[in-house]
């Protein structure tokens, strides 16, 4: 059964959980003022585009949304790759005291978001940070929770979470895959 996957999230699935997400971040920091959204390259740099986009049609306001590669804040470099890719961080706007919410795809053991939040700090000191993820699959190493999730998911630590979106994969999806 190895490499198997389970259709866990459709597109409509994924759809509706990015919109209840959207207006979860703005009930809980009471609309869009020094709001900003930073994604985690690979895929959760296209949710919090999506998320910016879905903020603006409910509010009106286009939030700041900035990039984030973790790659060399990881842990675990040396066990990755041995030339690991580099993507390119992109935040064109001051952190200093804004709201920022975080995106990724899945939350698993909360070693990339501690990345994050260590390279975070090098661009400036915002007022909070925040978690937004599409999947929390549980399983943590680090006291890292997510403040807005779309699904949470128990997996076996045997099993995978895909995330397909539809800007890198032709369509959005989530996948539970056997290892």
């Amino acid at each position: 059964m190895a490499g198997k996957k389970g259709l866990i999230m459709d597109s409509e699935e994924v759809r509706r959980s990015l919109t209840r997400i959207a207006h979860e971040i703005l009930e809980q920091n009471k609309g869009t003022q020094d709001l900003c959204l930073i994604g985690i390259r690979r895929r959760g740099d296209h949710l919090a585009t999506r998320l910016a986009a879905e903020i603006e049609k409910i509010e009106g306001t286009s939030l700041p949304v900035g990039f984030l590669d973790i790659t060399l804040y990881r842990d675990d470099l040396t066990t990755i790759a041995h030339q690991p890719v580099i993507h390119k961080t992109e935040i064109p706007f001051d952190l200093n005291g804004k709201k920022v919410v975080l995106v990724d795809d899945v939350l698993f053991t909360g070693r990339t978001i501690r990345a994050a939040m260590d390279e975070l700090t090098d661009f400036g000191r915002p007022e909070r940070i925040q978690l937004a993820v599409l999947v929390d699959r549980g399983h943590r190493e680090l006291p890292i929770r997510a403040d807005f999730v779309g699904k949470n998911l128990p997996t076996s630590p045997e099993e995978s979470v895909v995330v397909h979106v539809k800007e890198l994969d032709q369509t959005d999806g989530v996948f539970v895959e056997k290892k």
